[in-house]
């Protein structure tokens, strides 16, 4: 039997409608609006498409939201007043520097500038600290791994006790996500492996997963028979394979594939995320989740 597919669009909408519902609600009960400013240095177009998107996103769900856009020259002194501005305003709840910035700007200066309690994108070092310890302490999650968590759990997927293997160590991804299915709680509480390309018999381990995480970046990595009869397989890979011409517009669109075989795993797994259309549509939701939870936070509300 093919694999139940575990669409991150119908997910991510189900989650806007929640969070619609909730920023309401906390407008009307403490008069606070999530506000959310993202911070576009030059005119990257996968930039520009990137920030737009989230600008959407945080106009739909009712945010006070700013897009603020500077110029590719600008220096890293008037970034920084910037951030700090953004830091002591009490409208904004979430501060977002879309990167790739400049090279002439030191990008971890700059992201280390932003007030932990509004870096809603959950790269500062004392979130990740946070998140290393857990529970309470940590305010938010990363957008990625929190959006991979809940297409678990929202799959219906039981996370206690499972063998989890993540195929994959970057600090935005695989680390992350590691220590989140790790953690006591709704949605963790596995037994976490990670693994990488460099890893003797990758195979082997894979195979052991109930629920494989897989963020490695390269084409199809992951093979069928590496994936055991059943199991919870999420691709988190998107990579570029060449181009093809679209029906819709006629114009060149890229082919995407993930780091696992999509078409053969599905006859193996239990459930399997598509790409696209599996991880990628939570990133920016998850973005707004932790921007809501911060408003509430600063409106004195658990």
């Amino acid at each position: 039997m093919a694999a139940r597919i575990i669409s991150g669009t119908e997910i991510a909408a189900q989650i806007r409608e929640e969070l619609k519902k909730e920023t309401a609600e906390l407008k009307e009960k403490s008069g606070v609006v999530p506000g959310l400013v993202t911070i576009l240095v030059g005119k990257n177009p996968a930039s520009v498409s990137y920030v737009t998107a989230k600008q959407k996103a945080a106009h739909e769900l009712g945010f006070y939201s700013i897009q603020d856009d500077q110029p590719d020259d600008i220096s890293e002194e008037s970034l920084l007043q910037l951030v700090y501005r953004y830091n002591n305003d009490s409208k904004i709840h979430g501060i977002l520097v879309q990167l790739p910035i400049p090279k002439h700007i030191d990008e971890k200066k700059i992201l280390n500038a932003i007030d932990p309690d509004k870096d809603v994108d959950c790269f500062h070092p004392i979130n990740v600290g946070r998140l290393m310890i857990g529970g309470d302490e940590a305010r938010f999650l990363p957008c990625t791994p929190a959006g991979i968590q809940e297409l678990i759990v929202r799959a219906g997927f039981e996370t206690s006790g499972a063998e989890v293997v993540v195929v994959g160590r970057s600090n935005i991804v695989g680390k992350p996500i590691a220590n989140i299915m790790l953690q006591k709680g709704r949605g963790a509480n596995s037994t976490v492996t990670v693994v990488h390309t460099g890893t003797k018999d990758l195979e082997s381990h894979c195979k052991r997963a109930d629920i494989l995480i897989v963020a490695a970046g390269v084409p199809h990595l992951v093979k069928p028979e590496w994936i055991k009869p059943g199991a919870c397989v999420i691709d988190v890979g998107v990579n570029r394979v060449g181009e093809k011409i679209s029906e819709k517009t006629g114009k060149p669109v890229p082919i995407l594939k993930g780091d696992v075989d999509f078409d053969a795993a599905k006859e193996i797994a239990g459930a399997i995320t598509p790409v696209p259309g599996g991880v990628g549509p939570m990133t920016i939701t998850m973005l707004m989740k932790n921007t809501v939870k911060s408003a509430k936070i600063s409106a004195g509300i658990k």
